[in-house]
């Protein structure tokens, strides 16, 4: 009991670490606390989000492939787990894993998000509306999930309502992403507020100017073409 109690301190420990962005330590913590005991499916979530964050993706499935045989009913197990696919871009991997941790916690707006996110890349944009539309019904200011509407309904050419979900993403959070989408979508309609929409975008975050990273935050083909 002593052992249980030691591992689990030195799990927290570990955490910690992973939170400070001491990916090293923490892995070494983490395999510490594994070795003292290996019946505890949290530590073994521990030790994959360490594995995770020091990129040795092939071992984390391995950890969470441990901690599931202890307890299937853990959903922070599979969500982890969607997140590496979705690092290799397996979407189908993603996605599965990500259903299964939802059949668990269904009021997990993070993975509603998520899960999404993959229909916006696999271009199902009907079905990443919905999908944002039930995140959104969990955490009314998610922004993010808000936003990722704007990008949804640009691909399927709705501009207007593209516009309207970027104004909201910008009435909770004045941030680059939707500044910049409300502009895109603007453009046509009121160059001058556009440019000036623009502006504020990239003071706030020069990144967007790259296509690739806009492309990493899931913008489609037609926003970036008009971008």
């Amino acid at each position: 009991n002593t052992l249980k109690k030691e591992s689990l301190s030195i799990g927290k420990s570990a955490y910690q670490l992973l939170y400070f962005g001491q990916f090293k330590d923490s892995l070494n913590l983490a395999k510490l606390a594994i070795s003292l005991n290996d019946k505890d499916e949290k530590l073994w979530l521990i030790l994959a989000e360490a594995q995770i964050a020091n990129q040795l993706n092939k071992k984390a499935i391995k950890s969470l492939e441990a901690g599931k045989k202890i307890n299937p009913k853990m959903s922070e197990i599979y969500f982890a787990e969607s997140s590496i696919y979705l690092s290799q871009k397996q979407y189908n991997k993603a996605k599965k894993a990500i259903k299964e941790g939802l059949t668990i916690q269904p009021q997990n707006p993070n993975a509603v998000f998520q899960l999404g996110n993959i229909y916006l890349i696999e271009k199902k944009y009907n079905k990443a509306l919905q999908t944002f539309d039930e995140a959104i019904e969990l955490r009314k200011d998610f922004w993010q999930a808000i936003n990722n509407k704007g990008l949804a309904y640009y691909e399927l050419e709705k501009i207007e309502l593209a516009i309207q979900s970027f104004k909201l993403a910008i009435n909770l959070e004045e941030n680059a992403e939707p500044l910049l989408g409300l502009a895109v979508s603007i453009l046509n309609k009121d160059k001058n507020k556009a440019i000036q929409f623009t502006k504020k975008a990239l003071l706030q975050n020069p990144k967007y100017v790259s296509n690739s990273y806009r492309e990493e935050q899931l913008w489609g083909v037609k926003i970036q073409k008009s971008t």
